[in-house]
């Protein structure tokens, strides 16, 4: 009689193995906790602008899948009145508390997450705030060091756009267009 246990036990393996690959992620996946979102609004009346070091995102270095939550009201100003009109009447932070991108690097195949250097990206995906979601596009720059890799990206948004209503007592103190600012560091474990 022959022993058939160890060619099933082979085959177990073997099977076991490439259904572990196949679920594995296809590359090094970078956290954070501390990034940086702040946001900056120009008028002639007036200039607002808020920080957030308390950004968690997390990026893929080989699909180039990336994900951001912001909780809103993380945001800091020099003036806290300003922060309570954000929190209560612009952003509604108690019914909306966080922001979230989800996303993907276009171009992650020019990013050589293994040398040192600074890489063009264009990044694609969807913003969600005030509990509206938007398709956008974003040019950024990911810098590659032997401890960290950081991402920078500028980009603007209209607040029409996440239905976020200006009164027009303070039309002219708050523009129509925000600039947002993303600086992340992932560290690499």
């Amino acid at each position: 009689m022959k022993n058939t246990k160890k060619p099933l036990s082979l085959l177990f393996i073997v099977a076991f193995a490439i259904t572990i690959m196949s679920f594995a992620p296809s590359g090094k996946v970078y956290l954070t906790h501390t990034g940086h979102v702040w946001f900056f609004s120009k008028t002639t009346m007036e200039n607002i602008e808020a920080h957030n070091y308390q950004v968690g995102a997390n990026l893929n270095s080989g699909t180039g899948d990336m994900a951001f939550s912001i909780l809103i009201k993380s945001f800091k100003f020099k003036k806290a009145l300003m922060e309570d009109h954000f929190n209560e009447n612009y952003l509604e932070s108690d019914k909306y508390p966080k922001s979230t991108f989800k996303g993907k690097i276009a171009n992650i195949g020019s990013v050589n997450f293994d040398k040192n250097g600074s890489y063009k990206v264009n990044v694609t995906g969807d913003l969600n705030m005030h509990n509206v979601t938007k398709s956008v596009n974003i040019p950024g720059i990911i810098t590659v060091t032997q401890d960290s890799v950081y991402e920078k990206s500028n980009f603007t948004v209209a607040l029409k756009d996440y239905n976020i209503e200006v009164p027009s007592v303070v039309k002219d103190k708050i523009s129509e267009t925000i600039d947002i600012h993303v600086d992340v560091a992932y560290s690499k474990k």
